[in-house]
């Protein structure tokens, strides 16, 4: 009985620390490395815990997904392998992220780009729009 109770016990304990010892969650894909991340409250973008920098792009173990650092976006299909064999989100220059919080997007002849305090200014061709944040007032002007 004392066996049956002694490989019972060292069953369990094997199996507690099996599961303990599971894959990290996710995955930094500039160097491979398992981290645990946070939002930095003053930028929102990801950052490694550990290293406090900024993660460009990484991998959720858990769905399967490849997720841009800078905003959270799922990007599955748009990483690509560059020349100098790094992975690199191929929208990547069409958004950017300034320091002030304000936001800019560009593709093609479309560009927007919305400020900190809400306002917001739009481009498409020749024509612009000019929209106030606080009160949604709009200015429209064609070139």
């Amino acid at each position: 009985m004392k066996k049956l109770v002694f490989v019972l016990c060292a069953w369990v304990s094997l199996f507690i620390t099996s599961c303990s010892n599971k894959k990290d969650r996710y995955i930094n894909l500039a160097n491979g490395a398992s981290i645990t991340l946070e939002k930095d409250p003053a930028t929102g973008v990801m950052i490694d815990k550990k290293t406090r920098k900024p993660v460009y792009i990484y991998v959720d173990t858990k769905t399967r997904d490849t997720i841009y650092g800078k905003t959270g976006e799922v990007i599955n299909g748009h990483v690509l392998l560059d020349n100098d064999k790094k992975y690199v989100f191929d929208g990547d220059e069409k958004l950017k992220i300034g320091n002030d919080g304000s936001v800019e997007y560009k593709d093609g002849n479309y560009k927007v780009k919305i400020e900190k305090d809400g306002d917001m200014k739009t481009k498409n061709g020749d024509r612009k729009v000019k929209t106030d944040g606080e009160t949604g007032e709009k200015k429209v002007k064609k070139d």
